[in-house]
Parts: C-alpha cells; structure tokens; sequence
C-alpha cells in the first residue's frame, strides 16, 4: 500500500519578520501546490539570535500559546498545509526556555513539539529536553522530530523509530565545517533503522546548507550542494521502510528482525538498561 508523503525542505536564511516568512510561504506554496509538509531550518524565526546573550534570549523565548504560534498555526489554516517552521524558544511555566521544534497541521493546530534534547553546549544555554516525540501526518505515515546535535546521538533516531516513526525530521542550524560529517550522519541514521531521514540546514551567512534527503537505505534522493538558499522539494512513499525492513537493505540485512523470542536481554551498562529482544520491534 502507498503511503506518498509529498514535502519541501526550505533551505534558507532566516527573514527579517513574521511578514517576510508569510510572504515567503505564500510563494512556496503557490510555487508548490501539491505538497502538503513545507520544513524549515532550526530557529528560522529567530534572526540574529544571539544564544550567549542571555538578555536576547529572554527577549525572544514565548509560551506555546504565544502570539508566535498563533501567527504561525493561522498560516498553516491559510494556506491548508502541514507546517514546521523550524523552532522557537519555549518560555516554560516552570521559568526554563527550551530550544522547541514545533508542527502545526493544515487546520492551524499545533500538533506536536518537542524540545531539543541534546543543546549544543556550550553555545546553547537553553534547558534540555526529556521526551520524544513524534506525531501521525494525516494517513501518509508518522514522522520523528528532531533538532540539529540530536542527531549526533544515535540513540534519539534509534528511539524514534522504534517509537513508530518512518520519516525523522531534523531542523538544523550548523555554522560550522562539521556539517561534512552531518551529512554521512543522516545517511547512518537512515541506514541503521531503516527510515527516511530529512536534514534542513539553514543557508547562508548563519548555516553550511547542504540539506538532505534519504531513503531507508542510505541513498541520496535530494541534496543541496552548497549553503544559497534553496527548495528540496520529493514525493517519497514511506511505505519503503515497511519493505526495506521486510526485505532488508540492500536485499539482505534486517536489523530489526535481529532477535529470537527466546534471546536473552542484553544488558546496557552505559544506560543502566537493557535490550530487550521480546520488545525489539519498532511499533508499525
């Protein structure tokens, strides 16, 4: 059974306004009609955000509810589509600001966020993260949220998986010359739960671009080369990690399908747990 997912990765400078982003929606999406997920990088919205600069930081941290995301669910109610507009920083009740990845659904819901569980110390400042999450895009499939360094913990893309999802989205705001080894990064995440994986880095002057998408086997659908702004824009069937994990990578390897019921657990001193191979299989 199909299950086609058709999405544009913005790779793009951060705008100046609230103004200049609807603008800029507005056009992608007459420039793209049928596509349904529009993503954007890390902390889009934020401008010149200087996260050293605790006074900055508490200048642009709002509440979910705030008029950031109303702004925002309002657009994606406009224009009827899924929408993660990079992320935002959370101003929790408890006081704490969270580097938070937000998803609004074409009826301007607020679907699902999550705040970043890795930050990038220690440049980011912000609190970390706790949870998971993930969250259904209408019957195409369920899509794992994830930002920037997480992605350097092969653990978070190893438990949104099992957690069900078939597509990890990774906003991502890299400045720097690793973003080399981010890109063969996204290929392993992909490769070793077999999922598809979107890497949106901002463009230039605050991030390398070199955004990516990749299929459960580690190959390069859609790719930008360099760090000007740019549209990946794919239709992808996300049915493909049902097959890849049935029929293995490359037509022979299946890690999920690793364990007997009758292995023994094996203990994980680094996590104080365990792998569990009655409870191995990712929920699809």
């Amino acid at each position: 059974m199909s299950k086609e997912l058709s999405l544009a990765l913005v790779q793009d400078a951060a705008p100046a306004s609230m103004e200049e982003f609807a603008h800029r929606l507005r056009d992608l999406v007459r420039q793209y009609p049928r596509t349904s997920l529009f993503v954007f990088p890390e902390q889009h919205l934020l401008g010149a955000f200087d996260p050293w600069d605790q006074a900055d930081l508490a200048r642009h941290a709002e509440p979910l509810d705030g008029p950031t995301c109303r702004q925002l669910g309002a657009l994606a109610a406009e224009l009827g589509i899924w929408l993660i507009p990079g992320s935002i920083l959370e101003s929790a009740e408890s006081g704490l600001v969270y580097n938070t990845m937000v998803v609004f659904s074409p009826a301007g819901e607020l679907a699902a966020s999550y705040r970043k569980i890795f930050p990038w110390r220690p440049v980011e400042t912000v609190e970390p993260g706790a949870e998971f999450s993930t969250l259904p895009i209408g019957d195409a499939g369920t899509v794992g949220l994830m930002v920037c360094y997480d992605a350097w913990f092969p653990e978070v893309s190893r438990q949104l998986a099992w957690m069900g999802a078939e597509l990890l989205v990774n906003v991502v705001l890299t400045p720097t010359g690793d973003r080399a080894q981010e890109v063969v990064l996204v290929q392993a995440n992909a490769i070793a739960n077999q999922v598809f994986v979107a890497s949106v880095n901002a463009a230039a002057p605050r991030g390398q671009g070199r955004s990516l998408l990749v299929d459960p086997q580690g190959r390069i659908l859609a790719e930008a080369v360099g760090a000007e702004s740019t549209v990946l824009a794919a239709t992808i069937d996300l049915d493909e990690v049902r097959r890849t994990r049935e029929f293995g990578t490359a037509g022979v390897t299946r890690p999920w399908s690793q364990f007997a019921e009758t292995d023994q657990p094996i203990e994980l001193p680094v996590y104080g747990g365990r792998i569990t191979p009655q409870t191995w299989q990712p929920k699809l």
